[in-house]
Order: C-alpha cells, then sequence, then structure tokens
C-alpha cells in the first residue's frame, strides 16, 4: 500500500477523533440553546462522514475487499452526513447571527434555510423512488447515488460555509472571533478549491486521483482542530471554561489510540509472535512510561495550576477594588457577572443577607449541575453563593475556586458597607453644609427684600382702602398685591428649605391632618375636587414635630389638589387623604385620580429646584423628602395606579412609645388589675 493511503487512513483517523472531540465538549457543556443542539448535529453529520470513510478503510486493510454490509453501513454515513450537512451549515451559521451576534434575520434567509432542507428530504425521497423503480435495494441506490453525487455535494458544502463565514467575519465583533472566522473562510476555500479540482481531473492519473483524495481529507479536519483550539486558548463560546472536562476527554482519547496502536502492531506481529503477547508486552510498556510522561506533564500541570491561582487572585483583587466603591449592591451585580465569566458557569447568584424560603438556584433546562457555598463571617452564615453550569458537573478546580471566594467575600462586604457608611457620612455632612449656607443666604435674602415688599404691601393696601381710587388703577394695585404675596411664599418656603425641623416631639397626628385638610377644603371645591379624609377613630400619636407634619401634608395635599387642571371634568377629580396604623408606625397615604406622573419625572421630583409648573419653585416636594427623613419616617410615590391614571404618596412615621401595640395592649391589662 502507498504512503498516499497510510496518510488517508491518519487523515481520517484524525478527522474522526477531532468531531468526535467535539460532539464530547458540546455534550459536557450543553445548554437548552438551538445554536448549540445545531451545532452538536453539524459536527455529527461531518464525524459520520470521517468515520464512514475510516470504517471503509479499515475494512479494506483487514478483508481485502470490502463486504457488502460494510460498504453498504459506510455509504449510509457518508450520505447521510452528506444529505444533512448543507442545510445544517446554513442554519448553524444562522443562528450563530441570531443568537450570538445579535442580528435580526430576515423572514428570506429564514425560508432558503428550510429550502436547503426540503431539498436535503428531497434527495432521500429521490433515491428510494429509483429504487422502487427499478427493483433495486434501497442500499444498493444510496451506492450509486454515493457514486454519482457525494463530490458535488461536498463542493456545495464547502462554498456555502465560505460564503456565510465570510459574512459572519463581517458581523464578528470580538477579536477572537473575527481571527477564528478568517481562518475558517480560508480552510473553507482550500476544501472548496480541492473538491473542484477532483471533479475537474476526475479522469487524471489514479496518483493525482488519490492525491486530491488525501488532500481533501486532511484539509476537512481543520476546521474542526480551529474550533477545539480556539474553544481551549480563547474559551470560544465558554466550551474551554472547564478545563477538567477537557483534559479528561484528552486522555480517554489518547488512550483510544494508544490501544488502537497495540491492535495495529498485534496485527502486524500475528505471523511471528501471538497478538495476546505483543498486546500484554505494549501495555507493559506504559509503567516504564510513567516516569517520562510525569516529567513532561508535571511542570506543564504546575505551570497551568499557578495560572489558575494567579487568575483567582486577579479576580479577587477586582474585587477588592469594586468594594471600595463603596456600594454594596454594586459589588454583588458586579461579582456575579466577573465569577460567571472567569468559570464558563451559566448563573451566578449571591444572597447577602440569605433571603428565608428563596426558591434555590436551577441551571438553565435542568441540565447542569448547581452548587451552594454559605458565606461565614465569625462561623455564621451572613449569606449564601449559588452557581449553575450549563451541562458539565462543577469541577473539584471550579468548586475550590468558589469556596475560596466564598471565603473573601464576607470581607469584602464588610469594607464595602464601611465605605458606604463612611461616603453617606460625608454626604450628610457636606449636604449640611451646604443647607447651612443655604439658610444664611436663605436669612439674607429675606432680610433684604421681605422688609420692603412690607412696606410695599401696606403702602398699596392703604391705597386700596381709598373709596375714590380709579377702578383700572384698583384692579392693578390688586394684581401686585397678588404678586407680592406669592413672592412672599416663595422666599418663606426657600427658608423653610433651609432650616432643621424639630425632632422627637409628640404630635396628635390624626387631629393634625384633619385640620390641615380642611384648610384645602375650599381650594379644591374651587378646582371642583372632592376632597375626603379618612381616619381612626382613636387619636395616633406620631414622633414628629407639629409644624414639619403639617407643611408636609400641606404640599402633598396642594399638589394632589392642583394635579386636577381647573375645571378639567363636570364630575370633578377626587383627593383622598388616608390615616392607619401599621404596627409600630403610622402610615399617611395622599392619592389623587389625576393624570399620574410618568417614569422618567417620577425618579426627579424629589430634587430640589426640579418643578414642571411655570410658576413653581421645586422646592415643594424636596421639603417634604427632607421632612419626613428628619422626623425619621419613609416616604415613596405610586405612579400611575390602576387605570394608568393616579398617583399615591405613601408616608410612614413612628408612633409615639405608648402608642405601640404592646404598650396599649399592658395598659389596658394594668386597667383590668385595677378595676
Amino acid at each position: 500500500m502507498s504512503i498516499l493511503f497510510y496518510a488517508r487512513l491518519i487523515g481520517l483517523t484524525a478527522g474522526t477523533l477531532v468531531y468526535l472531540f467535539l460532539i464530547a465538549l458540546i455534550l459536557g457543556h450543553r445548554r437548552p440553546r438551538l445554536f448549540e443542539r445545531l451545532l452538536f448535529f453539524l459536527v455529527l453529520t461531518l464525524f459520520a462522514i470521517y468515520a464512514g470513510g475510516l470504517l471503509a478503510l479499515n475494512a479494506r486493510i483487514q478483508y481485502g475487499s470490502i463486504p457488502d454490509a460494510t460498504r453498504l453501513l459506510c455509504a449510509i454515513l457518508i450520505d447521510v452526513g452528506t444529505f444533512f450537512l448543507l442545510p445544517l451549515i446554513w442554519h448553524t451559521h444562522v443562528e450563530y447571527s441570531r443568537a450570538i451576534q445579535r442580528v435580526r434575520i430576515k423572514p428570506a434567509i429564514w425560508a432558503c434555510v428550510w429550502l436547503v432542507y426540503l431539498i436535503a428530504l428531497g434527495e432521500l425521497i429521490g433515491v428510494a423512488v429509483v429504487s422502487r423503480a427499478r427493483g433495486m435495494a434501497f442500499g444498493a441506490a444510496l451506492l450509486s447515488f454515493a457514486d454519482f453525487s457525494l463530490l458535488g455535494d461536498l463542493a456545495v458544502c464547502a462554498g456555502s460555509a465560505a460564503a456565510v463565514q465570510w459574512g459572519l467575519m463581517r458581523a464578528e465583533q470580538s477579536r477572537s472571533g473575527k481571527t477564528l472566522g478568517k481562518w475558517l473562510f480560508s480552510a473553507s476555500c482550500f476544501v472548496f478549491a480541492i473538491l473542484i479540482a477532483r471533479i475537474a481531473y476526475a479522469t487524471a492519473s489514479p496518483f493525482v486521483s488519490e492525491l486530491l483524495a488525501t488532500a481533501t481529507i486532511v484539509a476537512g479536519v481543520v476546521p474542526g482542530a480551529l474550533l477545539i483550539y480556539f474553544a481551549l486558548e480563547h474559551n470560544f463560546l465558554e466550551y474551554g471554561a472547564q478545563r477538567n472536562m477537557v483534559y479528561a476527554l484528552s486522555a480517554t482519547l489518547l488512550a483510544l489510540l494508544y490501544l488502537a496502536l497495540v491492535h495495529r502492531i498485534s496485527g502486524w506481529l500475528a505471523p511471528v509472535f501471538p497478538p495476546e503477547a505483543t498486546a500484554s508486552v505494549l501495555l507493559f510498556v506504559l509503567i516504564f512510561l510513567f516516569e517520562p510522561l510525569e516529567r513532561v506533564i508535571g511542570p506543564a500541570l504546575h505551570r497551568t495550576f499557578r495560572e489558575r491561582i494567579e487568575n483567582w487572585q486577579r479576580l479577587a483583587v477586582d474585587l477588592q477594588e469594586q468594594a471600595r466603591q463603596g456600594d454594596v449592591a454594586r459589588l454583588i451585580t458586579h461579582a456575579e457577572k466577573r465569577i460567571r465569566d472567569e468559570f464558563g458557569l451559566a448563573e451566578v447568584r449571591i444572597s447577602v443577607p440569605r433571603v428565608p424560603g428563596q426558591e434555590a438556584l436551577k441551571s438553565p433546562g435542568g441540565l447542569g449541575h448547581v452548587v451552594q457555598v454559605p458565606l461565614l463571617k465569625d462561623r455564621k452564615e451572613i449569606g449564601l453563593l449559588e452557581a449553575a453550569s450549563t451541562g458539565s458537573y462543577l469541577t473539584g478546580e471550579t468548586s475550590a475556586a468558589l469556596e475560596y471566594l466564598a471565603e473573601q467575600l464576607p470581607g469584602m462586604f464588610d469594607l464595602c458597607r464601611l465605605i458606604e457608611e463612611k461616603l453617606r457620612l460625608e454626604r450628610e455632612l457636606a449636604e449640611r453644609e451646604r443647607l447651612a449656607l443655604l439658610g444664611q443666604m436663605a436669612a439674607s435674602v429675606s432680610h433684604n427684600l421681605r422688609n420692603p415688599l412690607s412696606s410695599m404691601k401696606t403702602v398699596l393696601q392703604v391705597q386700596l382702602e381709598k373709596s375714590d381710587l380709579p377702578g383700572d388703577l384698583r384692579h392693578d394695585c390688586e394684581l401686585v398685591l397678588g404678586e407680592i404675596d406669592r413672592m412672599s411664599a416663595k422666599l418663606r418656603q426657600l427658608l423653610d428649605f433651609a432650616k432643621p425641623a424639630p425632632r422627637g416631639q409628640r404630635v396628635d397626628a390624626v387631629t393634625l391632618a384633619k385640620q390641615t385638610a380642611a384648610l384645602f377644603r375650599h381650594d379644591a371645591e374651587r378646582r371642583n375636587v372632592r376632597l375626603e379624609f379618612e381616619g381612626p377613630a382613636e387619636e395616633l400619636s406620631a414622633l414628629a414635630s407639629e409644624q414639619s407634619l403639617s407643611e408636609v401634608l400641606s404640599n402633598l395635599i396642594l399638589n394632589a389638589i392642583e394635579a386636577h387642571p381647573n375645571g378639567a371634568r363636570a364630575s370633578g377629580g377626587c383627593v383622598r387623604v388616608r390615616l392607619a396604623r401599621q404596627g409600630d408606625f403610622l402610615e399617611i397615604r395622599v392619592e389623587d385620580d389625576g393624570p399620574g406622573i410618568s417614569p422618567e419625572l417620577r425618579a426627579k421630583i424629589f430634587q430640589p429646584f426640579f418643578t414642571t409648573k411655570a410658576t413653581g419653585t421645586g422646592l415643594g416636594l424636596s421639603i417634604v423628602a427632607r421632612r419626613v427623613d428628619e422626623m425619621g419616617g419613609t416616604l415613596s410615590c405610586e405612579s400611575p395606579l390602576d387605570g394608568e391614571v393616579g398617583t399615591r404618596f405613601r408616608m410612614t412615621l413612628p408612633l409615639a412609645a405608648d402608642e405601640s401595640p404592646t404598650d396599649k395592649t399592658e395598659d389596658h391589662a394594668n386597667d383590668s388589675h385595677r378595676g
């Protein structure tokens, strides 16, 4: 047998092993995505083609001439793989563009993909029809089809692969993906050129035909080898993250190759040496190879282990730097993303503190493995780190890395909280200094403006008391007087924003809220708005400032009334003020059924000097937010409500000590005992 025959044998063996390795790699990282399934079947068709060719060559070596049953099996493997190779090439590349590159696929392209599938099925149906019409067995018809159309179909497949890879390469954003696209495009073009040469020189000498056939087989291995290289070295599609599985696959394939070599040498030496003895000698030789292999593999494993440790340390340093930003929520989000990307995981979730009753993390499609690592501080659990793989079992290497990070994360969270508290105190100090400066400025402005305004107001009021004042002049004086009142109100609002409110006072909240609502009943009626008040029958005392609570309620009620356009509907709008006890807190709601507030504006309404009113100062709601915070309460805004209209401001304030449910129960028990 010629050297080209053995070169073809080596090429078919390499192709079979390469695509078998890819199949195992894809299965090990299986994901519930269509692209992974398509890639698996595409690699499976290439494996079938190479496995069929390898089986035919081995049968020729073993039997001299290939038996009919073996020849039929080889034809089925090669032809079925060839039938579906073209549609799978198209479909896989289109799905890669859609799922990975996020490119919108036009309906015409999808129509072409399904058309190619129909053509492949049509070829199979055509073979069946021909075999029935000629009275041939299906296998015989398949063999005749293989001799007639195999090279042409493979050439179309290689040309189509080159065309779609060129399109994907131009749309690829990542550097490694673009490099892989260039190599795959070059390999496909090379295979296409060889196949065209084989078709053109079909009647050439046997040596040229065999040379071109060998070149086709060897070149066809290149795309699979490229995918493996980029998966391992550049983590293409995150297939190279689980190194232990790659090592296990490599060791398994090497063992299979050695066993095949043992079998082949045993066959060669069979005329002079028993095959069992040859196999035993070759297997025992491995014992003497362990030490040389250890010398070769040991430094490589040590280097790999050191690189992994350095990667873990770099990841820990990166998370430590993020912790110094002083934002726990951002640290958790950043840690989840970095851990997921570093170890090629499907999903990572960090819960600090651990949420009671929270459903455990699950792998996508239930195909992978999930590990839970508690976050401990002083031997007490403060949170939980959960990680889910895409399909492969989480190896000891990854589990050890997660445990290492779980030991580092509690310290990072403590550092982050300390810095967050430090930044909060600095912001609060800066805010107090700013407000103190604003207060000084407001006091100065008030002193310089309110006295002249008061004098002007007094003069105008005296003029308006004259009975002989002309009507047009009286009208102008009333306008100027109204503007002076409005300017005085704005100055008073500026002073209210600048000065802090007293704390820790006891306020009869129900009575104060009812009185405040009554003050605005006339304004509500003037705007055709119905003002409703709902409160408990008993009095509730809140820990607040009477002036601050009155100011907060006044601003909220006035804003709710002004949310309705003047005379907007015949039936009018409605504003509701509701008070209720919620445990140890007093809850106050101010609702309206106006047009509502958009999400963009809702994020800004509590900012100082932000307003949507033509004549507003933008201090009303910022004063409300500041006063509620000073009283130790909470404030939230919900809009729109049911029916996509309306706004609800919800405020909670702490109740006075003797208003808590526990104290009420104890007082009632003491009264009963005294009775």
